[in-house]
Parts: structure tokens; sequence; C-alpha cells
């Protein structure tokens, strides 16, 4: 019981403690308060004192008073820099925007300058486009009639009335240039597959100089010649084309299949290829064999080498072009070779 008492106490006297203290805490705030509203509210007298003979000027006022007139003027004049500071700030932002505007300005100018230019180079492919249509007959379309033309190709790009907008116009005309050029895919690709089945078509036909590296001339032409041996007249089944030495390469003149290979008293070695509608072709007075009956050869492909094998007055290559049973001019289709290069 005794023990109960002495913790109460203890706990009595501390509680008393905290109270004294928030007690002095609250007294001392109070005090420091009321000398302030007091030292605040007491009056203060401001004399402006001229240096001529008028009257002094006195003003009364509070420490309140006083120290709120203060703080707006220090305000207004922080409020004065922070807004001139700002304008500053602003004033060069806008000067930098000035310049990208000219920047800006500048490339837009650029890049209508290279708009003309590509409408230019546009309108001479149209008509270069257009002619290569009509030579090969694919026209379709795309240079037609002169009112279609107006309303679809790039002639309407050159009618364009001039707007208030100038960037509408370039728009205009490059959306225009677009749906040309996209209308122009299918022609082109037209275009290439007939030169596809024209490139198929000439490494058919035997159309290729014989001799790599297209060296060689015509020593005896294909048709009426006197014969180098008799002296008579007689019908040159083909041509002779002479390097001058044995050895030089000779090239299938067309896609096709060997279906002769041997040696004859006449031509010495020759080889026979055939090929599509109805071609033949014979190269003789070889000197060897590079390929081999029913062996598939391409156009361009070595098959042999000149020689002097057989009846003959010098190393050289008899070309023979036949059709079915009948035999043509070499030259004829070896022309269509060199007017295909021009």
């Amino acid at each position: 019981m005794s023990r109960t008492r002495g913790y109460k106490k203890v706990e009595n006297s501390i509680v008393r403690s905290i109270g004294r203290f928030f007690r002095s805490v609250a007294e001392t705030v109070a005090s420091v308060v009321s000398r302030v509203f007091s030292g605040g509210r007491r009056k203060l007298t401001i004399m402006v004192v001229p240096h001529s003979q008028k009257r002094v000027v006195n003003f009364q006022t509070t420490v309140f008073s006083l120290v709120f007139f203060v703080t707006i003027v220090v305000v207004i004049f922080a409020s004065f820099f922070w807004f001139s500071r700002r304008s500053i700030v602003t004033e060069r932002n806008l000067a930098e925007l000035q310049d990208d505007a000219r920047t800006a300005r500048a490339s837009l100018d650029q890049l209508k300058d290279e708009t003309g230019n590509l409408l230019k180079a546009a309108q001479n492919f149209q008509a270069a486009f257009s002619a290569t249509l009509s030579l090969i007959g694919l026209d379709t379309g795309a240079s037609a009639e002169k009112g279609t033309m107006q309303n679809g190709d790039l002639s309407s790009l050159f009618s364009v009335k001039e707007t208030a907008q100038g960037s509408v116009r370039e728009i205009a005309e490059l959306q225009r240039l677009t749906g040309y050029l996209e209308n122009s895919v299918q022609p082109i690709q037209e275009i290439g597959k007939l030169l596809d089945s024209q490139n198929t078509l000439f490494s058919d036909i035997p159309n290729m100089w014989p001799i790599k590296g297209g060296i060689g001339h015509v020593s005896m032409p294909f048709g009426q010649n006197r014969h180098p041996f008799t002296g008579q007249w007689y019908i040159h089944k083909g041509v002779d084309l002479s390097t001058y030495r044995s050895g030089d390469a000779i090239l299938a003149t067309a896609d096709g299949q060997v279906v002769t290979s041997e040696y004859d008293p006449g031509f010495g070695n020759y080889l026979i290829i055939k090929h599509k509608h109805g071609f033949y072709t014979r190269y003789a007075h070889m000197q060897s064999f590079r390929v081999q009956r029913g062996q598939y050869v391409q156009q361009g492909q070595v098959i042999g080498y000149i020689g002097n094998s057989g009846v003959s007055t010098g190393p050289h290559l008899h070309y023979e072009v036949h059709i079915g049973s009948d035999v043509v001019d070499p030259m004829k289709y070896l022309n269509i070779k060199v007017a295909n290069n021009k």
C-alpha cells in the first residue's frame, strides 16, 4: 500500500512539473506577443525637413503601419525586377523564334524551288514516257486524249491556278504527281514484261556474234562467191569469219541443243545446234569441241575453238543459219544484235 502511495506521489510530481513548464512557455509567448503588439502600436513621428524655409512636414504612424509600408514597397520592387527579368527572357525567346521562323521560311522557299524542279522533270518524264508507250503499243491511258490528261495526269500540274495560300498549290501538285506515278507503275511493269519476253525471244534466235569478244572479220560472205580451190563460182551457204589464228573461242549464238558433233572431210570438226522456232546453226572447221551431242547450251556459252580442219585455206569459222530446210544469210540475224545496241 505504501509503495502505491509512493508511485502516485511521483506521478503527481511529474504532472505538476509538466504543467509548470507549459504554463511558463505560454506566459513567455504571451509576454512576447504583448510586447510586439504594444511596440507595434507605438506611435512614430516622421519629420520631413526641407532645405528651404518651407514648413516642416510631420507624419505620424505606428510601427505596424511602417512595417506594412516597407513590406509593400519591397514586394513592389521585387515584382518589378521579376517581371523585368521575365520580359528579357521572353524577348530573347521571341528573337530565337523569329530566327527559327526565318530559317523555316528559307527552307520552305528552297523546298518550293525543288518542287518546281521536280515538276519540270516530271513533265519531261511524262513526255518521254508517253512517247515510249506509244512506240511499243502499251498506251494504257497515261498518254491518251488531251482532255483526259488534263483531268488526271501531269499536264494538270502546270495549269493549276495560283491561290491565296501558296502551300495549298504545292500540296495539290505533289498529290497529282503521286497519283500519276502510281498510275505509271502498271505500264512500266508491262514494259518490263515485254522486254523480258523480247530478251527471251532474242536468246532463242541466233543473233549473237559467234566469236568471243566480238573479234574477227568476214573473210567470205554469204551467197555467190568464187571457190578458193577451184576458182569457179558457187553458192556459199554461210559466212566465213577469220581472226587470222586458231584457238579463239566460239560461242553459241542462241539457246539450244547440240544435235550433231562430228568430223566431215569438207567441214572438218563441226557442230549443229537446234534452236526454237525452227532455227539451226552450224559451226565448221573447228579446232576442238567444248560440248557434246545431246547437250543443252545457252546463248554466249563457249562451244569450241576456231581451227583449220577440213577443206580450209586457213584458220576461220564457217557459220551457217538454217530455218527448217532453208539456208539464210546469217548476217541478217547478226545485224539484229547490232541494231538492238544502237
